[in-house]
């Protein structure tokens, strides 16, 4: 435990990770967040827990990052779920990823081997062997990649159980609070300038998404390079006849989206995503739905007939290299945690872990240590 007054700034799912851990071992833990905590980035996204299908693009630092964090799930999700009293929606199908050309199968195998490569347990099947697992599939699917340990949570589940948990462990939490600026004085973070007052603090987390660059007060030197990149999304209704039980990605090598199709408990069937750099704009654009809508009936011819339930738009937090910017800064008392572009859910428990022991021991592990700050800085 730890007598120090910590100030997180952002009460997305990290901020709130980092809190409820916090809380939790005893420290007296303050979120600040600009709207609504948890409503940004976390609510748009789609919860899948997939290191293994995106780990083509991976540098290796981040696929460890990403196993190891898969990993703690189990123990995160049973002390969330207990401390919280709900569910997060944390399943285990497994992940297909799937080509529907002989262009898109080249481009399969390619990942199928780099996959083979770094020692992950990923599984190449036929057209028909992938129809077997997943019978709404098209009959164009040619081949697919089976990652059956890549899982999905229910984001926002997930979010409505951090606010919850955290607040039962005691932490205070000020949403629709502005923090105006970051108050540094002599190379030391001393607290906040909010709209109404200065609220001190011992240690500073800025984990503030893709807004981590626009609060003031910083050295110019070390503002996160982190910028937004929108994604539109969508939500179907399943129906009889017409469902999904893994996750499901499109690999295609003609088309400039490939699409995820997540399947929910409840019935939803999320679609995404786009990925653009349009800066803070968060508007839906025919095209983009049209790219996923097409993606998502090329894969399950089903979803034609399915009802659209809802369609949104989110901004990702992507640093400069796309990896988390995570720990201590030059700033004494201001750690990061900041960046984590499209795998923020996934990386929310090794995260939250890894920045609270930060916090209560000093100590910076191996596995955050090639994500501080500064690598940029060199």
């Amino acid at each position: 435990m730890t007598d120090k007054k910590i100030l997180i700034i952002g009460g997305g799912i990290i901020g709130l990770g980092i809190g409820w851990q916090l809380a939790k071992s005893g420290a007296s833990v303050t979120i600040y967040d600009s709207a609504k905590a948890g409503r940004a980035a976390s609510w748009a996204a789609a919860g899948m827990l997939a290191p293994l299908a995106e780990a083509h693009s991976e540098e290796p630092e981040l696929l460890k990052l990403g196993t190891q964090s898969l990993a703690c799930y189990p123990q995160w999700v049973e002390a969330l779920e207990a401390d919280a009293k709900m569910s997060v929606g944390y399943r285990v199908e497994g992940t297909l990823i799937v080509g529907l050309e002989p262009d898109d199968t080249h481009q399969l195998r390619h990942l199928y081997t780099a996959q083979q490569d770094l020692g992950l347990d990923v599984e190449w099947l036929t057209g028909r062997e992938a129809r077997a697992v997943e019978s709404a599939l098209s009959p164009r699917v040619t081949a697919a990649i089976r990652c059956a340990t890549d899982y999905q949570v229910d984001n926002r589940l997930m979010v409505k159980a951090l606010r919850r948990a955290y607040q039962v462990c005691g932490g205070v939490m000020h949403e629709n609070s502005t923090i105006e600026r970051i108050v540094v004085e002599n190379g030391v973070a001393t607290g906040v300038q909010t709209q109404t007052s200065f609220q001190a603090a011992d240690i500073l987390i800025l984990a503030a998404g893709c807004w981590s660059a626009q609060i003031k007060g910083l050295p110019e030197t070390i503002v996160p390079p982190v910028r937004p990149v929108k994604g539109q999304m969508l939500a179907l209704q399943m129906e009889a006849g017409i469902t999904v039980k893994n996750v499901i990605r499109t690999v295609r090598a003609r088309y400039p989206t490939s699409v995820y199709l997540v399947p929910r408990a409840d019935g939803r069937l999320i679609v995404g995503a786009t990925s653009e750099e349009m800066g803070f704009d968060t508007r839906l654009t025919s095209g983009g739905v049209f790219e996923l809508l097409r993606g998502a009936w090329e894969a399950v011819p089903g979803t034609y007939e399915l009802p659209l339930l809802e369609t949104w738009a989110g901004l990702r937090p992507g640093s400069r290299d796309n990896a988390p910017i995570l720990g201590e800064t030059p700033v004494e008392n201001l750690i990061y945690a900041t960046g984590h572009y499209r795998n923020g859910i996934l990386l929310t428990p090794i995260t939250a872990y890894e920045i609270a022991k930060l916090v209560l021991t000093g100590e910076t592990s191996e596995i955050v240590a090639p994500f501080q700050l500064d690598r940029f800085l060199k």
